[in-house]
């Protein structure tokens, strides 16, 4: 991901965030879709993680992970595995999830 190299983000860190967007972003697109509506997907870089916002227009259906995942429902249990924390927001239209992943290792620093 384009965002994520000019960070320099890179290696375990880098895979985590890329699983944690996807999944966020699957779930928005099936779950969180409003006809004629996008989702919003936000990232904020600190220095030992990476903070994902990701904003549909569907405020009423809220993400639960599956207490028994079966053919799915794996999603968020992965999002959780790989965050150190995650959750919802609600907003004027809609909702964000977000969620925070930590980085393999802190960033070297810049001279």
């Amino acid at each position: 991901m384009q965002q994520l190299r000019e960070w320099e983000v890179t290696g375990a860190g880098a895979e985590a965030v890329e699983l944690v967007l996807a999944e966020l972003a699957n779930n928005a697109a099936l779950h969180g879709r409003v006809s004629g509506r996008d989702f919003e997907v936000r990232m904020e870089r600190g220095a030992d993680h990476v903070r994902i916002e990701l904003s549909d227009a569907r405020g009423e259906r809220r993400p639960l992970p599956s207490a028994t995942p079966d053919e799915g429902g794996y999603g968020l249990l992965l999002v959780a595995a790989l965050a150190t924390a995650w959750g919802v927001k609600e907003r004027e239209v809609g909702k964000t999830v977000w969620a925070t992943v930590p980085l393999a290792s802190p960033p070297a620093p810049r001279e």
